[in-house]
């Protein structure tokens, strides 16, 4: 069997002392040391392939160096892309990401956020199907002190009991619908995408307020619910078409950037050219819609900024310099017109 590289292995080789190996290699602040002998623990360490048990550490310091993250969906390139993202964010702080993943399933879902815990991690940030259902047992985390924030779309009329980064709809849906009327379109679908049993929140009622704005008809509108899946989306949207060959819609927004592109290729198998016959928006701006064949039009959300925000609020919780009621940030959407928009017919 291999030898277990240890502590005092990386000190010797790096010619420092165990603590101060210890220190450097845990980047606690109280660290004197210089850039260079920084430098050269870490390479000593990153040479003989040293691992920490984080066990051990934590018995030592109290601490796992581990926040746990809870996220929708993996197979969703929005839910990777986040968890891509605040993983860099939490990592540059000395800290891992331990990802669990609920499969778009509600029962899961529960059964993962009771377990939270059993994690060995310092703290989490969650993004929940309806951060309302949990409102209670997230208001029991805030009593208990429990480092966490929560992340998710819109703002609730009374504020979350605990740390949370949202994203604000209003602006990017808002520039959408004033993009797709002011290109002639009158007829409009709204694609929601949802888990088994999950409520389809506020924004298709933000859509069809837009557009009645701005002289639509609800006659006009067509609201879809399909499952979560790419699948899911191109089959609803291809039997919708099938249902009405006439008075088809000539654009579409979907709950997101999967089910947009499961709607463009019903439309394309239904003979319909994009966006010549329907004009496509999701919502996410995930990397893959700048890369389409036909580039998709998307709200962005900011994952960068979402991330960061959330990895800051969060350690400072668990470092101890957060001792303040529960802030809220907010990120508006940003709406990104590609080539699945044009003028209607």
């Amino acid at each position: 069997m291999n030898k277990r590289i240890r502590l005092k292995d990386v000190a010797e080789k790096a010619g420092v002392a165990v603590n101060t190996a210890s220190t450097i290699l845990n980047r606690r602040p109280n660290s004197w040391a210089s850039k260079e002998t920084e430098a050269r623990v870490f390479q000593a360490a990153k040479d003989l392939g040293y691992r920490p048990s984080k066990t051990a550490r934590a018995l030592r310091s109290g601490r796992y160096h581990t926040i746990g993250l809870l996220i929708q969906d993996l197979t969703n390139p929005f839910f990777s892309t986040l968890a891509d993202e605040l993983e860099s964010a939490v990592e540059e702080r000395g800290y891992d990401l331990l990802v669990e993943n609920c499969r778009s399933s509600l029962v899961r879902e529960k059964h993962l956020f009771a377990d939270l815990d059993d994690l060995e991690v310092d703290g989490s940030v969650l993004w929940l199907s309806d951060n309302e259902v949990f409102r209670a047992e997230l208001a029991e985390m805030a009593q208990a002190n429990r480092p966490v924030v929560v992340l998710g779309n819109g703002i609730p009329d009374t504020p979350i009991p605990v740390d949370a980064v949202l994203s604000d709809f209003t602006q990017g849906l808002s520039d959408a619908v004033d993009a797709l009327c002011s290109l002639g379109h009158k007829r409009f679908a709204f694609l929601s995408a949802l888990a088994e049993g999950q409520a389809d929140g506020n924004r298709p009622r933000l859509f069809q307020e837009m557009l009645a704005a701005r002289g639509i008809p609800a006659a006009n509108i067509d609201i879809l619910r399909t499952g979560h899946t790419v699948e899911s989306a191109c089959e609803t949207f291809a039997g919708f078409l099938k249902k009405r060959p006439d008075k088809r819609p000539t654009a579409l927004l979907a709950m997101n950037d999967l089910a947009a592109i499961g709607a463009m290729r019903a439309a394309i198998e239904a003979g319909m050219q994009i966006p010549a016959d329907l004009s496509v928006v999701g919502v996410d701006d995930v990397p893959l819609c700048s890369y389409l064949p036909i580039t998709l039009t998307s709200i962005r959300q900011r994952y960068k900024a979402i991330t960061r925000a959330a990895a800051e609020l969060l350690i400072s919780r668990i470092e101890g310099t957060g001792d303040h009621p529960p802030r809220q940030e907010v990120f508006a959407t940003i709406y990104t017109p590609r080539q699945s928009t044009g003028p209607a017919r």
